[in-house]
């Protein structure tokens, strides 16, 4: 069963940091988002908790819109969307690599 949570500011401001180190593993394009776009996304989730995602110049998309229905469909927490950046965390339920404030 995965719970779904809600960051705390802080929590958020925590993960931030952690992600500036991150480079963006997904590059969004024109073709915005697809299923096999998601289900990648779901995967890196499973495997890092904390992704970056970049969304491109030529995609017609808002980033915080393009974030918030890719935290929906991936049970997963929008940490930010700065500029053209997305950062999105799911916390795993076991041996998790970020312990939140």
């Amino acid at each position: 069963m995965v719970i779904y949570m809600t960051l705390t500011s802080k929590q958020r401001a925590y993960l931030g940091g952690e992600a500036s180190t991150l480079d963006a593993i997904f590059q969004i394009g024109k073709s915005s988002l697809t299923p096999e776009l998601i289900a990648a996304f779901d995967e890196a989730l499973e495997k890092r908790e904390l992704i970056k995602v970049s969304v491109l110049k030529n995609c017609a998309d808002d980033p915080k819109e393009i974030a918030s229905v890719v935290a929906e469909r991936t049970r997963s927490e929008v940490v930010k969307v700065i500029g053209k950046k997305i950062i999105l965390f799911r916390q795993a339920p076991k041996n998790s690599k970020y312990r939140l404030p």
